[in-house]
């Protein structure tokens, strides 16, 4: 029976709450649309129901003082002060209403018995402080913050004063708010970092990346704390000052037990940014100090890569071959040596002109496998290296495999992907198009915008030529380019320009001969295509392309800046929907040094 009762009583309370609920959020909008007096109506019939209710209370003032009842709210938060649970928030309310009515005097007194409040019981620190911050009294709410922290150290006010700090700047303040937090509790170091990155810039002469560095400097020179070398080190990245963070980096290795993921993720990021010395030089490290034999062969895969691609004598891709040779012959019964064995059969394939012996050795290592997706990956490898050859059916059969053997998953999209650019490749544009429309919308994004590209491509240029002769030009440029033969690609682009000017296939020929010239950093002629791209394409869909590329161009090798803002502000105005949008404010803003707050 009193297992009945309690239920009951649950239910009833849980019915009540949902009901306040869904009447407090009736009042919210009527308020938020601007029809007070109704919104008036909503919080009085809350507060018959629930008179401690204090969200409906400050809705309650709110909407007065939108209809300039300023006496009404004078009276009612009056009345609410006898609640001491509330008295904070009220006396700021009550200084607030007088400050909407210009009342000075008034206003400073009750804003000072908020805070008289605080230096009686610190505890109030916390309402009274949010209470100012509502209104955007920001330098009392900081006083209030303050006297709470000062009067009860153990109260943690720094998140509050962080952002208070920041939004009246006071940067060096809101630096070490940030860092007292983090002290506290290490979990908030990446809330910490995404906040700095309001007011960090990848400009080392900014004056908040000189506060913050002075600042971490001066707390490591009298606290040896690891979380200051690792904020060091991701300042150091945002300045791209590679060799910095690397020192950090290394320090924080030392002082953790051999922890080396930091170091892991620098390489990434080094790697990433085409940083190929500072890389080449944190693998070596890697590979030194690792522990596990697993981050050593990653780090080695890495490095043989980043050289394979610097080998351009026979000598140097001799050395590379054997390298390879060495390590795949140590780690051959390895699972995780999956990527060094495509990244072998690539060199040979793509860099060494040995092409069968890939070929043959993926064979057999495909044979040997007995998990499905590293047989995948190496298969995926397989069918690339025969496309290469041309032997466009074979590789179509070992893709397909994939796809079939893999379902649901990145890889078998990927595979799709293959068997429709394959497709296109050997001239066969309607297959094409049919794996191409399945992908468009149901893969990760990435893959599905490659998809949609290529499906526009072949689809435009089908219906203006029903004999797809430009289509068909321009698919074995692609494939030149694929093969590695980037001078006869940019060849047969070239005559596309010149043999079907003013079709639909001119400017897409003319985007990818210029990314071909950027490869050979024949600069110059690249800045050329992306100009006549924007002068005769204008409205065109790689108008957007164009802008971002010739931008990109003009901030790096042509070392051009306003130049460079002038097509960034071209796509932050004409290209809203681009995908380069984001992207090209960031850069506007940087290279017209904007302080970013």
């Amino acid at each position: 029976m009193k297992k009945k009762i309690v239920l009951v009583v649950v239910c009833v309370l849980y019915f009540c709450a949902f009901a306040v609920a869904q009447s407090s959020q009736l009042a919210q909008n009527y308020y938020d649309q601007g029809e007070f007096k109704k919104a008036r109506s909503s919080y009085e019939k809350i507060l018959k129901k629930e008179p401690s209710n204090i969200n409906a209370t400050l809705g309650l003032i709110q909407t007065q003082q939108q209809l300039e009842a300023y006496d009404e709210v004078e009276k009612f938060i009056a009345n609410r002060l006898r609640d001491p649970r509330n008295t904070g928030t009220l006396l700021v309310e009550m200084g607030y209403n007088y400050q909407l009515q210009q009342k000075d005097s008034l206003t400073q007194l009750y804003y000072e018995k908020a805070q008289d409040l605080v230096r009686e019981n610190p505890n109030n620190a916390y309402r009274v402080g949010k209470a100012f911050q509502e209104h955007s009294l920001l330098e009392q709410a900081v006083a209030t913050y303050e006297t709470g922290m000062e009067l009860n150290p153990r109260a943690n006010y720094s998140a509050q004063l962080a952002r208070l700090y920041g939004e009246l700047g006071e940067v060096e303040k809101m630096f070490d708010s940030y860092l007292a937090l983090v002290n506290k509790n290490a979990g908030y170091i990446r809330v910490a970092q995404r906040n700095f990155s309001q007011y960090i810039t990848d400009d080392g002469t900014n004056e908040a990346n000189i506060i913050f560095r002075k600042l971490l400097l001066t707390k490591l020179q009298t606290e040896q704390n690891v979380m200051y070398n690792e904020l060091l080190s991701w300042l150091f990245i945002q300045q791209k000052e590679y060799d910095k963070a690397f020192r950090q980096e290394k320090a924080i290795f030392k002082r953790n037990d051999g922890e080396i993921q930091g170091i892991v993720d620098l390489a990434g990021i080094t790697i990433e940014e085409g940083n190929i010395e500072i890389s080449k030089e944190i693998l070596l490290y890697i590979i030194d100090n690792a522990i596990d034999d697993t981050t050593k062969l990653d780090a080695q895969t890495k490095l043989l890569l980043l050289e394979s691609k610097e080998a351009n004598t026979a000598e140097q891709k001799k050395s590379v071959k054997e390298r390879y040779e060495f390590l795949v012959d140590k780690y051959k019964n390895w699972d995780y040596a999956i990527p060094l064995k495509i990244d072998y059969a690539h060199f040979l394939a793509f860099q060494n002109n040995e092409a069968s012996q890939a070929v043959d050795y993926l064979k057999k290592e495909i044979a040997n496998q007995r998990s499905r997706f590293p047989e995948a990956r190496l298969k995926m490898e397989l069918g690339d290296i025969l496309v290469s050859q041309e032997k466009f059916n074979q590789a179509l059969i070992y893709f397909s495999q994939v796809q079939n053997s893999i379902k649901n998953n990145v890889i078998s999209q990927e595979a799709r992907f293959k068997v429709a650019k394959t497709s296109y490749y050997k001239g066969d544009f309607s297959w094409a198009e049919t794996q191409l429309d399945v992908l468009k919308g149901g893969a990760t994004q990435l893959i599905a915008n490659d998809a949609l590209e290529l499906l526009l491509t072949i689809r435009d240029n089908s219906q203006e030529d029903s004999t797809q002769t430009a289509l068909k030009k321009y698919a074995r440029a692609d494939l030149l380019a694929f093969q590695g033969k980037d001078d006869e690609a940019i060849s047969l682009y070239g005559e596309i320009v010149t043999l079907h000017k003013g079709e639909s296939m001119e400017d897409e020929a003319l985007l990818a001969q210029a990314k071909l010239f950027e490869g050979k950093s024949a600069f110059a002629k690249a800045e050329k295509n992306y100009n006549l791209i924007i002068a005769f394409f204008s409205d065109g869909i790689l108008a957007d392309d164009a802008h971002y590329r010739l931008a990109e161009l003009y901030a790096g090798p042509l070392a051009e800046p306003d130049k460079a803002k002038q097509h960034y502000e071209r796509i932050i105005f004409d290209f809203q929907d681009s995908i380069y949008y984001v992207e090209a404010q960031k850069k506007f803003r940087a290279l017209r040094g904007d302080a970013i707050n």
